[in-house]
């Protein structure tokens, strides 16, 4: 396996995962407590859901730990755009997407630094 593969699979069910589980997580709520609620909790659960996603997508690579995680946040706001065939959102949808992206992008940052070897730490005397 190449150090420059893109694990298309691993993104995509990140991404379809971290979806699900936040439609699940907030929809049931939402429908009980209103739309309200939804617009609130919408963004930060998309970045959390996201992270989540991609740390469970880097477990397994080699590099590209960034791309990978934004890659799954770019799947879960696709599938959200498909599942409401892109009618026009509120606004904090609209940041919800945005921070599928952050979210995605800093579980990969996080998975890197997980994996990079510690620097080797000076030695006094």
């Amino acid at each position: 396996m190449s150090s420059t593969t893109i694990h298309w699979g691993r993104i995509l069910l990140g991404g379809l995962l971290a979806e699900v589980a936040l439609i699940l997580a907030i929809v049931p709520l939402g429908l009980r407590l209103g739309d309200n609620f939804l617009h609130y909790t919408a963004p930060p659960g998309s970045f959390v859901m996201c992270f989540l996603g991609a740390l469970w997508v880097c477990r397994r690579i080699e590099s590209h730990f960034i791309l990978h995680g934004t890659l799954v946040g770019v799947v879960a706001a696709l599938i959200y755009v498909a599942l409401t065939r892109a009618q026009p959102e509120p606004l904090a949808y609209i940041v919800a997407h945005a921070l599928k992206l952050v979210g995605g992008a800093c579980g990969g940052f996080v998975a890197q630094r997980r994996r990079s070897p510690s620097p080797p730490q000076p030695v006094h005397d």
